[in-house]
């Protein structure tokens, strides 16, 4: 992760034409960036890469009017979360009838643990996705993209104890949606 001196000092020489300092950007946020998608897609690596290049193509064109109120890894962090939300609006409009769709069973044989927990964070997932898009940001923000407090209430442009007190709504919503078995919580 840059220091913020650091991380003006090369916006400033990209912003000057200066593709070393681009390409020193790309591979001192990338990681973060991946990591973060990789959560929100419980772990598919090849969508998380899909979502990370399309994340950097959106920020290359926008940086112009990166403001530089925000670290640059919070910036890319909310360009990141928009694209996959995108992502997620495009594969349920393109989402074929479940009674339509042929069953394809894994010849393997599964593991319980592994399937209770694979469930569990999927449900999980699915209700963190189900809530309204104040609360879904914050808590994808701070627990996915592991932003601070701070990080999002600049983001958000509130104070950390507005963040506090979603990340506190939303973790009650949470909890009544995984006790019902829900996977709407708005």
């Amino acid at each position: 992760m840059l220091e913020p001196t650091e991380e003006m000092r090369l916006l400033a020489a990209v912003a000057a034409g200066d593709r070393r300092a681009a390409e020193e950007l790309v591979s001192s946020t990338y990681g973060q960036v991946f990591a973060s998608l990789m959560r929100m897609v419980h772990g598919d690596r090849e969508l998380a890469a899909d979502l990370t290049q399309d994340t950097y193509r959106k920020a290359w064109k926008a940086l112009p009017t990166f403001d530089q109120r925000s670290r640059l890894t919070t910036w890319l962090f909310r360009i990141a979360y928009t694209t996959f939300l995108n992502h997620q609006r495009r594969a349920r409009e393109a989402q074929i009838d479940p009674e339509h769709m042929a069953v394809v069973v894994d010849p393997k044989p599964s593991q319980d643990d592994s399937m209770d927990r694979r469930e569990v964070a999927l449900r999980l997932r699915r209700a963190v996705l189900g809530l309204p898009e104040e609360l879904r940001f914050t808590v994808t923000a701070r627990f996915w993209a592991e932003l601070s407090v701070e990080e999002i209430a600049r983001v958000e442009k509130v104070t950390g104890a507005a963040i506090r007190k979603r990340l506190k709504n939303a973790k009650l919503r949470l909890h009544k949606a995984l006790e019902a078995g829900e996977e709407e919580v708005a």
